[in-house]
């Protein structure tokens, strides 16, 4: 079994994402691991297929990514306060950065909540927890957020 120095958790500031805090906090501490907290910014190239001007793209990408920082500094500053943290955001398919990021980072550990989606609902929207699971190049510890006691 391979030792656990770093842990990503990923982020979506979500409700869900707010009760797996707890864990992330104690995990770290108790494996003395680095622990990064990530926000991946999702493409917009998706939306190809519509007419958008290059440059207004560029600007709302832009935008975006500032926005997505000052939310993830804000994020830390409130839920890890004295609690020492890397931030970092990221642009792209978010399950993919998400293994990217733990590539790079040598993580050991990758946690992050399920949304619980059933049905048509994650028919349509997909799993991104799911998709880390299949393609993470390390161990993922899911929570179940809704199983969470207060």
């Amino acid at each position: 079994m391979a030792e656990i120095k770093s842990i990503l958790f990923p982020t979506d500031f979500t409700e869900a994402s707010l009760k797996v805090i707890p864990y992330a906090k104690y995990l770290t501490e108790k494996f003395g691991a680095k622990l990064t907290v990530l926000f991946v910014v999702e493409e917009l190239s998706k939306y190809a297929n519509f007419y958008v001007p290059h440059s207004a793209l560029d600007n709302l990408e832009q935008e975006l990514m500032e926005h997505a920082q000052k939310k993830l500094t804000s994020f830390i500053e409130e839920h890890f306060e004295d609690f020492p943290v890397e931030p970092l955001v990221r642009r792209g398919e978010i399950a993919e950065e998400i293994a990217k990021v733990a590539e790079e980072k040598e993580t050991g550990l990758i946690l992050m909540a399920t949304h619980g989606r059933k049905g048509l609902e994650k028919i349509l929207i997909g799993s991104v927890t799911e998709r880390v699971i299949k393609i993470a190049p390390c161990p993922v510890m899911t929570i179940n957020p809704f199983r969470v006691k207060k």
